[in-house]
């Protein structure tokens, strides 16, 4: 039996708080029943730490949780589930070697006389994705699915444990345009259909989109929950970083050097084909694509990462072949990859650690590991870089995603590289952290380095780039200027 007010879930006074860190601080928080109700505010401000509250991973050290009415305690997830709350978190949590259908079913198995019931499990699993206008065969390993139809597959687990709360944590971090779309669709028919939703999203323009009501966090602590309809984007962004933000893309220009990097022909089969482009010290180029276009594959191939079958890569005028990504360090590249948390940073490794885990040569004097060395060099570039993290000794998969990334930056500061891919620098950042690595773009380029920018974001691209390469399908499909550039033009080149 629901709350009379429609209230499905109440928050009231909820505190948690970890070693040095109080992630949440009485908060109350009111979900109306059938509503898309948005959480936002900067990495670090408790959106996190609520989700795995509501999903029994943590327990509140203070406050109460009333859900559909009834006062509730989450002891472990499985409380929670079985209670009609779901979760989609951002990185998903399907079993890649089953089928659609076993994912969906996964946990909530169906039996007919003592034994497992595939046949109803596959045409009830039809029939989920076909009533939400989803396209896709209940017998096929998920492996081979894109990653749109594995969120999709992801909503249906969840909705098929007879949800009544959907919660979706940064859900279109990893899609293309297009399959936003599609994912949006489907979000906006359980809505019709008289789910509750939470929504977490970095991209403010999903919240005005999708939203009716948006709670900011700060701190831990609540800011304000407001109607989104008459709420302006500059208001919402004030809210969560405390201050205007007069520009998103805070882009300083300056006069180009020299070229520093020249990519000829570039072929790897059935990759990449005759990719040909230039990059110039003290600017920032921009590459755009679709998912899949082959952005990143061109960075590794350049980085001596993955193998090349022809072309040419000339380094201040020289032939440059790295045989590894070693090799290429060495040489002046540096790469800030696509995953933090798997490729950029050891999570339980510390910060200072982490800072100095390229350039160990800065550390060790005659052969020996000097860790006063390692604790200046981190302390000087969390200074830096205004890192926010209890100590230099604390573990990084403790920071926040924008601190997280600041710390990669870091390590690529101290190893002084000259040429530096930035992939995806921004995703899964808050608007007020993003604006924070605009600035050290910045800084990267006033200091003579050579910036290489992948990003999916076409505000980003537009808004932080000197030029702009657009790839498609694993070639070159344009070069424009950023004064001439447009997102017309670009995603007229991107398909």
């Amino acid at each position: 039996m629901g709350r009379p007010d429609g209230q499905i879930l109440a928050l009231k006074g909820i505190s948690k708080s970890f070693p040095g860190v109080k992630a949440l601080d009485n908060i109350d928080l009111n979900v109306a029943r059938g509503s898309i109700h948005a959480l936002v505010g900067e990495n670090g401000a408790g959106k996190s730490t609520i989700i795995k509250i509501l999903a029994g991973i943590y327990q509140p050290d203070a406050g109460t949780v009333e859900f559909d009415g009834e006062p509730r305690w989450f002891r472990k997830p499985s409380d929670s589930k079985f209670a009609g709350i779901s979760v989609v978190h951002q990185e998903l949590k399907l079993s890649e070697t089953l089928s659609v259908a076993e994912n969906i079913f996964l946990g909530n198995l169906l039996y007919k006389n003592h034994m497992v019931d595939w046949k109803t499990m596959r045409e009830r699993s039809r029939d989920m994705l076909s009533s939400l206008e989803i396209d896709i065969d209940v017998d096929e390993a998920v492996e081979n699915i894109t990653v749109a139809k594995k969120q999709m597959v992801e909503i249906c687990k969840a909705i098929n444990h007879k949800c009544k709360l959907l919660i979706m944590d940064e859900p279109s971090a990893t899609l293309t345009e297009k399959e936003q779309k599609v994912m949006f669709r489907t979000i906006r028919k359980l809505h019709a259909e008289g789910m509750s939703i939470i929504y977490i999203s970095h991209r403010l323009e999903e919240v005005f989109d999708l939203a009716d009501t948006v709670t900011v966090l700060c701190d831990g602590r609540i800011v304000d929950t407001l109607p989104t309809p008459g709420l302006t984007r500059q208001q919402l962004i004030k809210l969560m970083v405390g201050r205007e933000l007069t520009e998103e893309y805070p882009k300083e220009r300056f006069t180009p050097g020299e070229t520093v990097l020249e990519v000829k022909n570039l072929t790897r089969k059935g990759v990449l084909r005759d990719i040909s482009f230039s990059a110039r010290r003290g600017e920032v180029l921009g590459i755009a694509g679709l998912v899949g276009s082959g952005r990143t594959e061109m960075a590794r191939a350049i980085l001596g990462i993955d193998r090349i079958d022809s072309g040419e890569i000339y380094y201040k005028g020289q032939p440059f072949s790295p045989g590894s990504f070693r090799e290429a360090v060495e040489k002046g590249f540096g790469l800030i990859p696509e995953d933090r948390k798997l490729q950029g940073l050891v999570q339980i490794s510390t910060v200072q650690e982490n800072v100095c885990m390229v350039n160990m040569s800065a550390v060790i004097r005659l052969g020996v590991f000097q860790s006063g060395l390692e604790k200046a060099y981190g302390k000087e570039y969390v200074e830096k870089l205004n890192i926010a993290t209890p100590s230099l000794d604390t573990e990084v998969q403790y920071l926040s995603g924008g601190n997280q990334q600041k710390v990669v930056i870091a390590k690529w500061l101290l190893q002084n590289s000259e040429v530096i891919f930035l992939d995806e620098p921004t995703r899964g950042i808050d608007v007020g952290a993003k604006a924070e690595i605009y600035m050290l773009i910045n800084g990267l380029v006033r200091n003579g380095k050579v910036v290489i920018m992948i990003s999916s974001e076409l505000g980003e691209i537009l808004g932080m780039s000197d030029r702009i390469v657009v790839m498609h399908e694993g070639r070159v499909a344009g070069e424009l200027d950023a004064s001439e550039a447009t997102q017309e033009s670009i995603i007229s080149m991107c398909v």
